[in-house]
């Protein structure tokens, strides 16, 4: 018999309106969930255990609590009798708990990290409709191999493409550039296609790295202060395919000097670091300075990848050769 572990992180999908605090709080625990999926969906889920982690609203978690929810995952998905793990999660911080799994948890077992974005107190809540379809999804012998997925809305994502696009909807998360991976349909699971994983085996998290995101006139004292504060890393968001102002390259670039990591992604929604300029600050000079390129990843995303492999190495020498293992 298959069996599949929740692990309840908190979030909206565990929150009801209570009337004393004046707004809604985290109410629903592992077994409520349980006892609701197994009353609305009976026989048509598999057997499923629990436990309890937090619990939190996602915006809350640090570095420390986010790896130790990497930890339980890793735990649930060595033991035998588990066949996947389903981690249910604030909306808030839920693509980056996804993407840490896929990154750095060697598995083959499905790991589907799913919430809701109603509480359970409001009508048409959809909390457990998005459970039962994850449950689905990490008991279907398709998604073994696949890593991590985000399933809500009866659809299924990868975790490096997912994001959250919406404040409100109901099918806020999305993948801009390829769309979902797959489809829970009635009591089927069906996948359109299949993604090679990319793992960093490392066994920890290096906190000191910070995101920028570019805007028009920006200056870059924001990268020099954190320089100065001891980071690690820094993660920017430049502009269209990879481009910078020239007061930012020089700023990138003395950081860079004094041994701090710099990795580079879009500020776009999706698509690959590209462009064909000799303008200074185009693609080829963040290239050519040093700079980390974080293909197809957000800002947050790429920050949890410099993390983890600045937690194996922070000689510069050797980052890249860690950034970019097993990456196409």
């Amino acid at each position: 018999m298959t069996t599949i572990h929740i692990i309840a992180t908190g979030g909206t999908i565990a929150m009801a309106h209570d009337t004393d605090a004046g707004g809604a709080v985290i109410s629903l625990s592992g077994s409520d969930f349980v006892q609701r999926m197994i009353g609305q969906a009976g026989q048509a889920i598999p057997g499923v255990t629990h436990e309890e982690y937090g619990p939190l609203p996602s915006s809350h978690f640090t570095v420390e609590h986010l790896w130790g929810l990497r930890e339980r995952v890793s735990i649930a998905v060595s033991r035998h009798e588990v066949d996947g793990v389903v981690i249910t999660h604030g909306t808030d911080s839920l693509e980056e708990t996804a993407y840490l799994l896929d990154l750095t948890v060697p598995t083959d077992k499905p790991m589907c990290v799913t919430g809701a974005m109603r509480i359970a107190s409001q009508p048409g809540y959809e909390g457990i409709a998005n459970l039962v379809a994850a449950v689905r999804t990490a008991s279907s012998p398709v998604a073994r191999g696949l890593g991590a997925l985000v399933v809500l809305n009866d659809e299924i994502h990868t975790a490096r493409h997912v994001t959250k696009m919406h404040t409100q909807s109901l099918d806020t998360f999305r993948s801009p550039a390829w769309g979902p991976i797959g489809r829970v349909e009635a009591e089927g699971v069906v996948f359109s296609r299949r993604v090679e994983r990319d793992l960093i085996n490392c066994s920890g998290l290096e906190a000191g790295v910070y995101l920028f995101k570019l805007a028009v006139g920006m200056d870059a004292s924001l990268l020099k202060q954190a320089v100065s504060l001891g980071a690690k890393g820094t993660v920017i968001e430049t502009f269209g395919g990879g481009r910078v102002p020239p007061w930012w390259l020089q700023a990138m670039q003395e950081a860079i000097r004094a041994g701090v990591a710099v990795a580079v992604t879009t500020r776009c929604p999706s698509g690959r670091l590209y462009d064909p300029y000799r303008y200074e600050g185009a693609y080829r000079d963040l290239q050519d300075i040093g700079c980390l390129l974080a293909h197809e990843l957000n800002g947050q995303k790429a920050r949890l990848r410099l993390m983890a492999a600045l937690s194996i190495t922070q000689d510069l020498s050797q980052l890249a050769d860690v950034w970019y293992a097993n990456t196409a």
